[in-house]
């Protein structure tokens, strides 16, 4: 199964400008949180969010030059890389101080191995010092990604999941992280509390549309200690099935312009947090199942 002949994937973009396999190492400083679990925007977080379920292990490693050290060992045994990009996933990793971000990013830069940052974060997180203080990284020859989680385009489906954001201030950091030249990914999840998946479909145009360089969607994952494993038990969440997730997906990709890359096309988790839907685990099946559906 060779996916790249229908899908511009993230891997074979990097491998091409770099010669080699360059794999993302997870790295998560202590001190970050969220507007919407501090309390300026709101408390508890997104009603899905339960950051160990997505966190490796390796996370837990101690400073950021031991998180980086300890994800190498991993990923390098697992998929034969030999450059890294350290990958800010956990939290909000652009809420707070300029001179703290610098200090984090440029500790994760200081491995010779580690090419570059890629930068999760929420919409309403990123002020222009801080797209700024990214394009410095970008001048200097790094591979820098801006992520943005956006989830949905629609507002009421933001709300429903606490997300503390709307799609207005999603445009906002678009127009404004451009206007750095900086390179762009956003994050969508499938089959949120009152979207059918088809939803996804039209959150994906409006994203296209908007200029973004890369995509990244994965299906709903109910997982412990959240709101939605709550309300899920009390039978109030509709499971989306593979069938659904695929045929969208599928489509998601046949409407792609040719440049748009694709960070991920699903997400499994860690195993020990997910309640819902079991088939979520199965990378490879899903995947096998996109590719079906685009060879027919």
């Amino acid at each position: 199964m060779d996916m790249t002949r229908f899908v511009n994937t993230f891997g074979r973009y990097l491998r091409e400008k770099y010669g080699e396999k360059v794999h993302k190492i997870s790295v998560s400083p202590a001190v970050f949180t969220c507007p919407n679990r501090d309390g300026t925007k709101g408390i508890g977080g997104c009603t899905f969010c339960n950051n160990d379920s997505f966190s490796p292990e390796t996370t837990k490693a101690g400073t950021i030059t031991d998180q980086i050290r300890a994800g190498k060992e991993k990923v390098a045994k697992r998929t034969g890389a030999g450059k890294f990009i350290a990958y800010f996933q956990s939290y909000s990793n652009t809420y707070g101080a300029v001179e703290d971000l610098r200090r984090f990013y440029d500790e994760a830069l200081e491995d010779p191995d580690v090419i570059g940052l890629a930068v999760g974060t929420r919409p309403d997180c990123v002020p222009d010092p801080v797209l700024a203080l990214l394009k410095e990284y970008q001048d200097k020859g790094y591979e820098v990604w801006l992520e943005l989680g956006l989830q949905s385009t629609y507002d009421e489906s933001l709300i429903a999941v606490n997300r503390g954001h709307g799609f207005g201030e999603y445009i906002d950091a678009v127009q404004r992280a451009k206007q750095f030249d900086l390179k762009l990914c956003t994050h969508l999840i499938m089959g949120l509390p009152g979207e059918k998946p088809e939803a996804t479909l039209t959150s994906f145009d409006k994203v296209v549309e908007l200029g973004v360089d890369a995509i990244k969607v994965h299906p709903l994952h109910i997982v412990k200690g959240t709101q939605l494993a709550r309300a899920w038990k009390q039978g109030k969440v509709r499971e989306m099935t593979m069938e659904e997730y695929t045929d969208v997906m599928a489509e998601i990709i046949r409407r792609a312009p040719k440049h748009l890359l694709f960070h991920r096309l699903t997400g499994s988790g860690e195993r020990q947090y997910l309640l819902s839907p079991e088939w979520a685990m199965k990378k490879w099946d899903i995947l096998g199942t996109i590719y079906k559906k685009l060879d027919a």
